[in-house]
């Protein structure tokens, strides 16, 4: 199980730093890389393009302002591309948002909230799951993890009125 991880700028990364971290958490092997749909498009169509040959399972492409990393990437292959808007300096990411979600019909592209690096990492887990059962087990584990600390995080306030 593979996940490809691009960002269309290394100013991305603390962002994707999050993505990793939550795939590791997962043991799920990733790889990053800096590409663009702009600057450099005859990368991103050949990465698209042989993807799938290099063991990739899901992609997450993250980019901001004019973000069409993703939507090239999703014109170019079958895999499952999950993008992933970055906040940048000229309308707090909504243009990124928008850049990402509207795609035309026959160019899906699954879309998190801006700088959603972390639900881009669980999404890929949870597509990942339908084929690599101990995801799905350790999906569930994660989300029973979520509910008890908010459980104890509940008690702990209500103990301290």
């Amino acid at each position: 199980m593979k996940v490809a991880i691009l960002m269309g700028s290394k100013n991305d990364y603390s962002v994707v730093a999050r993505a990793e971290t939550i795939l590791d958490a997962f043991k799920v092997e990733y790889t990053t890389r800096i590409m663009s749909a702009h600057r450099t498009p005859s990368v991103a169509e050949k990465f698209s393009k042989t993807a799938e040959e290099e063991g990739i399972e899901v992609i997450i492409a993250a980019a901001g302002k004019a973000a069409h990393l993703a939507g090239v990437i999703a014109a170019n292959t079958p895999l499952p591309i999950i993008g992933l808007p970055i906040k940048s300096s000229t309308l707090d990411g909504l243009d990124s948002l928008l850049s990402i979600v509207q795609m035309p019909k026959g160019i899906p592209v699954a879309t998190v909230a801006i700088d959603g690096a972390e639900n881009a990492a669980l999404l890929a887990v949870q597509i990942l799951s339908v084929k690599y059962r101990e995801l799905r087990d350790a999906m569930r584990a994660y989300k029973v993890s979520m509910e008890q600390e908010i459980i104890k995080a509940d008690l702990d306030f209500q103990n301290e009125k």
